[in-house]
């Protein structure tokens, strides 16, 4: 019975992640189709193939390293959270799949819930799995948001041509989720309304064993409180994780800035193209389509247009997406599948308290972990 029933999450799990995919790439078609229907591919072809190629190369270095600085933060925290010392190799199987879920799930949703997933399936608590998340997503949002504004302040002629709205909706959405984050990160009042909401929720949809899953909530909120508690007194910790992330987010906005030198041309300074990718981010952040397609196409062709032209501007967006974003996912599709084959036989704490919610296997008296908020 228990072989059938993970039999069957697996099948659920698998047609989920091929829906999500077959979008995806649905997705990606028709924004390639609608931007280039009209468009002489010969000349797009000619384009591309005048970028000088160590740009391109060293561009896609510089996203290496962003995604490297993203596995050096998520290790650091692990360890400050208590975790044993464990390889940089390891740390970037995470990143790598929780880039790749990231990218094919609206809003991004999916990444970070899976990378807990299989951090647990290595032996990490669940709890500090889910605040190196928390802590990462902060940083990032904290470094986006004040670069993106810093960087619309000093150049307020980016946001012209109906940009200026999609910016303020990223700009409100991203600074609501940072508000909310560190409350439920440093504030007790506002953690414990979260769970009382979550109780409610649960309840209100009538979920079956609702005394188990409401003692799962309640006791991964301890553990949870735990861990914040530790960042609390370790908030030089803290600081460091958002500086890391901050590194990071800068290395991300100079990738442009390769693609134009790729071309080139030298009108435009670093700093003008680092803010025009920095209100380009923002922008269609606010926006919940998988990998921002469509969005991030479009707004690069309206934002870069004075910086590349009309001759060359298309072949530099396809550079820029496929350098920051396509490349690495299709590497990063090849991690999913090696690591889901190797680890698929083996039981995190993840699937043994979703278990015990079920009533398949008795209810430990231990506390479980924070990845059921």
């Amino acid at each position: 019975m228990e072989r059938y029933r993970d039999m069957t999450i697996r099948k659920k799990s698998n047609v989920k992640m091929t829906r999500n995919l077959v979008f995806f790439v649905g997705l990606i078609v028709f924004t390639f189709w609608y931007i280039f229907k009209d468009q002489d591919l010969n000349e797009l072809l000619k384009a591309i193939q005048s970028a000088d190629i160590k740009y391109v190369i060293g561009g896609t270095i510089v996203m290496l390293l962003v995604y490297l600085m993203e596995t050096i933060n998520i290790r650091s925290v692990l360890i400050s959270l208590g975790e044993k010392k464990f390889s940089l190799i390891r740390t970037f199987k995470y990143t790598a799949i929780g880039s790749f879920f990231s990218a094919i799930t609206p809003a991004a949703t999916g990444g970070q819930p899976v990378e807990i997933y299989y951090m647990s399936k290595d032996g990490i608590k669940a709890s500090n799995g889910t605040m190196a998340m928390l802590i990462q997503l902060c940083g990032f949002q904290i470094s986006t948001l004040f670069l993106s504004v810093v960087c619309a302040f000093l150049n307020p002629s980016l946001l012209k041509n109906g940009i200026l709205w999609f910016y303020l909706l990223g700009i409100s959405i991203n600074g609501f989720a940072l508000i909310i984050m560190l409350l439920g990160t440093f504030s007790d009042k506002t953690a414990k309304k979260f769970l009382n909401l979550s109780i409610k929720l649960l309840k209100l949809t009538k979920v079956k064993n609702f005394e188990k899953k409401k003692q799962k909530l309640e006791e991964g909120s301890i553990q949870y409180k735990e861990s914040a508690n530790y960042i609390k007194k370790n908030k030089m910790e803290f600081f460091k994780a958002v500086l890391r992330v901050f590194v990071q987010i800068c290395l991300y906005h100079s990738i442009p800035f390769f693609i134009y030198k790729a071309f080139g041309l030298t009108k435009m300074n670093f700093f003008e193209l680092f803010s025009m990718q920095a209100i380009l981010y923002t922008t269609v952040s606010g926006i919940p389509l998988p990998g921002s397609i469509g969005v991030s196409e479009s707004l690069f062709l309206k934002l870069y247009g004075t910086a590349f032209g009309k001759g060359l501007l298309s072949g530099a967006m396809l550079l820029y997406r496929f350098v920051s974003f396509y490349l690495y996912i299709i590497i990063f599709a090849i991690f999913v599948i090696v690591n889901a084959v190797k680890t698929k036989n083996i039981e995190s704490e993840i699937d043994r308290d979703v278990k015990e919610i079920d009533g398949i296997i008795p209810t430990r008296n231990k506390s479980t972990y924070a990845y059921s908020l």
